[in-house]
C-alpha cells in the first residue's frame, strides 16, 4: 500500500507601516491599504474588516472552484457579511453572511452549493471553531 503525502500551500503576505494611519500588505503583484489609526481611517481596511473581507473571498473562491465541478449556473454572486466584536477579551463574537446568487438552479442546487462553501473553504473552516458563524444562500 503506498502511502499519499498531502500537499499544502503556503502563502506569503509582508505588511509595512507607512505612517501611524496606514501600513501596506504586499502578495504577488498585490497590495491592500490597512488602517492602523486607532481612530480608525476610512480609506483602508482595518484587521476585523480584513478578516470579514477574506471570509466573503474564501465563499466566492470556493464557489468558482465548485461551478464547474457541479455544472452549476449563474451569473453572479455577492456576499454580505456583518461581524460583531467584543472588547474583552477582543474577538469576533459573531460572523453572520448572506450569500446571494443570480442564478435559475433549483433550490436543492443551492444548497448544495452552500454546503460545499462550508465544507471546502480554508478561511471559512478556519474562523468557524472559534466565532458564532452562521448564515445563508439564497436567491437574487
Amino acid at each position: 500500500m503506498t502511502e499519499q503525502v498531502a500537499i499544502k500551500m503556503i502563502f506569503d503576505v509582508v505588511s509595512r507601516r507607512m505612517s501611524s494611519d496606514t501600513a501596506i500588505a504586499t502578495c504577488k503583484n498585490a497590495q491592500i491599504v490597512l488602517d492602523t489609526n486607532l481612530q480608525g481611517n476610512p480609506n483602508a481596511f482595518n484587521p476585523a474588516e480584513l478578516l470579514l473581507a477574506a471570509l466573503s473571498a474564501c465563499m466566492i473562491k470556493g464557489i468558482e472552484r465548485v461551478i464547474p465541478i457541479l455544472h452549476f449556473n449563474l451569473r453572479g454572486v455577492e456576499v454580505k457579511i456583518h461581524g460583531v466584536r467584543q472588547d474583552v477579551p477582543p474577538k469576533m463574537e459573531s460572523i453572520t453572511y448572506e450569500i446571494i446568487v443570480d442564478t435559475d438552479e433549483s433550490d436543492d442546487r443551492l444548497e448544495l452549493l452552500h454546503t460545499n462553501v462550508k465544507k471546502f473553504g480554508t478561511v471559512f473552516n478556519t474562523v468557524a471553531p472559534g466565532t458564532l458563524l452562521s448564515g445563508v444562500l439564497g436567491r437574487k
